[in-house]
């Protein structure tokens, strides 16, 4: 039940967790692909990584707001998610080739799949509609906090500890962003589904609105391929000017720049959307991605022009993952919540996946600047079907006042 101050006990022990469990898995992110340089992996396996783990992921998100929704459960379910994930550092620690990588990040990646949709669907009713973007947003931030962090750390520990020492390190983090969920969140049962909803027809059920929604988001997030593939584009493309071990540096400080961008940006997003209209401040940021896309096919390879690109990606990702959370939030009914969420991040799963796996073959077979400006092309056409879907409900919207 929505309390009367929108930062309540919920919001801020969810914003911990997150910014504890990105904290854990992003110092191994920043890290992973000179990780898989030494491993003596292939260009193309860091795409494949990043895509199949966030199609694994994808396919648990679904089934986890489902389940969440029937049994009332959410909070059990979304602490299981965290332990998992926060286990993941350990087992790429000790990996020694890429496959291994590749199945330790798909099971972490399964974790955050599992926590996601229940969680955001505790968050969603700990807070009143209206505030729905600023809990978000604070929750968006303390995230990127945590992804700021974490990678700030491994770079700094990276010229006296070995790779895998730090990721044995992240496992610290990662473990108490459970404890924290676990003990902070609180989420009152959800009356119990008495009639046994399948899962398809629960999708069904959801609003006309929703699914419009959806389909601008798949389609957007068809080119919202992995920022890890930036931090390699990056250190591959320094690395004539810098050498592999500077450039490694900057295209973790990079990531930096990204995330932190991100974290400032987060919740004036969300409680800008909530003045002015959460969906079209969306469009605004699907816009903005479009431009970093083009910027990152003809910009030079320059530490600084870089820095430009990677802060503008930070601020695209603000606008979408917290105004896309909050779109959901209100359009969602109660008692749906769960499988609106897990919709939502299925869609934005299966987006990830396509989009990484085939950037990163683009990038290896046809070369840098084709992969970013088919990402723009798409990420384009997404933005126009946002917009459209817009302009439909301001007309509806209307057409009732008339």
């Amino acid at each position: 039940m929505a309390g009367s101050s929108w930062l309540n006990r919920t919001v801020i022990g969810a914003g911990l967790a997150s910014f504890l469990s990105d904290f854990s898995h992003e110092a191994v992110t920043a890290l992973l692909p000179a990780f898989l340089t030494v491993l003596g992996a292939p260009v193309y396996a860091l795409g494949i990584i990043e895509g199949i783990s966030d199609g694994a992921a994808s396919f648990v998100k679904l089934l986890a707001g489902h389940y969440a929704d029937r049994t009332g459960h959410g909070k059990g379910i979304a602490f299981t998610g965290y332990v998992v994930t926060g286990l993941f550092p350990a087992v790429v620690a000790v990996a020694a080739s890429w496959p291994v990588v590749l199945a330790a990040r798909a099971v972490g990646w399964m974790g955050r799949g599992i926590r996601g949709p229940p969680r955001d669907a505790i968050l969603a009713a700990s807070v009143d509609e209206p505030d729905l973007g600023k809990a978000f947003g604070f929750h968006r931030a303390g995230d990127t906090l945590g992804a700021l962090a974490g990678p700030a750390l491994a770079l700094a520990l990276v010229a006296t500890l070995g790779i895998p020492e730090i990721f044995w390190l992240a496992l610290v983090p990662g473990l108490l962003a459970a404890l924290a969920f676990g003990l902070l969140v609180r989420a009152e049962p959800a009356p119990l589904q008495h009639e046994q909803v399948l899962l398809v027809a629960s999708l069904r059920g959801l609003s006309s609105r929703f699914r419009a929604f959806l389909s601008a988001v798949f389609v957007f997030g068809l080119a919202d391929f992995s920022h890890t593939l930036l931090i390699a584009y990056a250190t591959v493309a320094l690395t004539p000017t810098l050498g592999l071990v500077t450039a490694a540096a900057a295209g973790a400080g990079l990531y930096l720049v990204r995330n932190a961008t991100y974290a400032l940006a987060s919740y004036p997003f969300g409680a800008l959307g909530d003045r002015v209209g959460r969906a079209r401040l969306l469009a605004g940021g699907y816009l903005l991605a479009v431009v970093t896309f083009l910027g990152f096919a003809v910009a030079p390879p320059s530490v600084p022009v870089f820095a430009l690109l990677f802060g503008l990606a930070g601020v695209y990702i603000a606008a979408e993952d917290t105004l896309e959370g909050a779109v959901a939030g209100s359009l969602a009914p109660e008692g749906r919540r769960g499988i609106a969420f897990g919709a939502l991040a299925t869609v934005n799963g299966v987006g990830d996946l396509v989009s990484s796996v085939a950037i990163g073959f683009v990038f290896a077979l046809s070369g840098y600047a084709t992969g970013f400006v088919l990402a723009a092309i798409v990420a384009a056409i997404g933005t126009v079907i946002l917009v459209f879907r817009i302009a439909q409900d301001m007309h509806v919207q209307s057409s009732m006042m008339e």
